[in-house]
């Protein structure tokens, strides 16, 4: 497989990279397929990090046409993200939007959201696999958004919602976006990285999220670009950051604060270490159990802690809230996903439950509405 390979630092373009960690065989696709298992195709994943920036980056990329081969659900199951739309529909609609362009809209849900506030609002979604709600009253473009994309139609607002950490090149992104942004705001939301990864969630960094960047990061690149930030909002502790920034004609002093190197190696680091002795102490406790095992989350949760060494001969089968990924299978093994609710009619039986900030969500649902007896760990 030919990858794109990032010899200098994503964000500074310093060529200062050093190695972290490398995943050995690494599923490319983090989703729920219907093919045979012989055609999952497999990498290497290495990740390293800038001196200069601190920033944690995937050195090989992958064809886009490959990652995001089929869409795989994300942002769409869950109280949490519902939530998160509403939050961020909200902390949107404060401000004077008229004719949006959303980078990455998926399924419309947040077009929705704003459109229950505000319903003169001009919607349009640029998305490489767009799965709209039905009834939708907004424009679809199939496709990814890069410098190819030239729109016909001036927009005062750009927004894109855990959008930023899957751009290949950051800088070209966000300077697209400027380009074609006529005087107003760019609204997005990103996943809070640093929390992320100090909490050690397994879903932080893969081969869709590429880079690993920090309030740090962000709030330099809206400088470096010409965005003069207005406002910014905190989802949950550990979940999303919403950011609203206006594009200014102001020079702004943009400078990368320094030790960001030291610090943010130093978490990964102890997350890769982390994850080693919790997937240890997980094969200690499932290898001699009687009880069936089932390991929650058909995506890349699993995928991760089956690369760190997870013993899935002891493991019936994989959970997953979202119904369209029942009887498929994980991408990469050879599991294939069920909805909880098979979990009601077990006297005992275990979940390894490792979904980040949605943990509790998940084993509140289970233990409240389909089994009070199931154990996790």
């Amino acid at each position: 497989m030919i990858t794109i390979n990032r010899n200098e630092d994503v964000i500074c373009g310093n060529k200062d990279l050093e190695h972290l960690h490398t995943f050995d065989n690494f599923p490319v696709f983090m989703g729920c397929t219907e093919e045979h298992k012989d055609l999952d195709l497999s990498i290497d994943m290495s990740w390293y990090i800038s001196k200069k920036s601190g920033v944690i980056q995937l050195k090989n990329l992958l064809p886009l046409d490959i990652v995001y081969k089929n869409e795989h659900g994300s942002g769409t199951v869950g109280k949490s993200w519902n939530s998160h739309h509403v939050a961020f529909a909200k902390f949107i609609s404060k401000y004077d939007i008229k004719n949006v362009l959303e980078i990455g809209g998926l399924h419309g849900v947040l077009s929705q959201k704003i459109r229950s506030i505000n319903n003169n609002v001009k919607w349009t979604i640029i998305d490489p696999n767009p799965v709209l709600i039905k009834n939708s009253e907004t424009k679809v473009i199939e496709g990814f958004f890069d410098e190819k994309f030239m729109p016909n139609e001036e927009y005062d607002t750009i927004i894109h919602s855990h959008v930023l950490e899957h751009a290949y090149d950051i800088n070209g992104f966000i300077s697209h976006i400027r380009h074609i942004l006529k005087d107003g705001v760019m609204a997005f939301s990103v996943p809070n990285m640093r929390v992320m990864l100090e909490k050690k969630f397994t879903n932080c960094v893969n081969f869709e999220h590429t880079i690993l960047i920090g309030e740090e990061h962000v709030e330099y690149l809206l400088k470096k670009h010409g965005f003069e930030m207005l406002e910014k909002e905190y989802y949950l502790e550990d979940h999303s950051i919403f950011y609203c920034a206006k594009k200014t004609n102001n020079v702004l002093s943009a400078e990368i604060p320094i030790n960001l190197y030291n610090k943010y190696k130093n978490m990964f680091i102890e997350y890769i270490d982390s994850h080693v002795s919790d997937v240890d102490r997980i094969n200690k406790t499932i290898q001699n159990t009687k009880l069936p095992v089932y390991l929650f989350g058909a995506h890349v949760f699993s995928q991760y802690l089956i690369a760190f060494g997870l013993n899935t001969h002891k493991i019936i089968g994989i959970l997953d809230n979202d119904y369209k990924k029942e009887g498929k299978r994980l991408y990469g093994t050879n599991m294939n996903s069920n909805l909880p609710k098979i979990l009601k009619n077990i006297k005992d039986g275990i979940v390894i439950l490792r979904a980040g900030t949605h943990n509790d969500e998940i084993k509140n649902d289970i233990l409240n509405n389909i089994n009070p007896d199931i154990k996790f760990i």
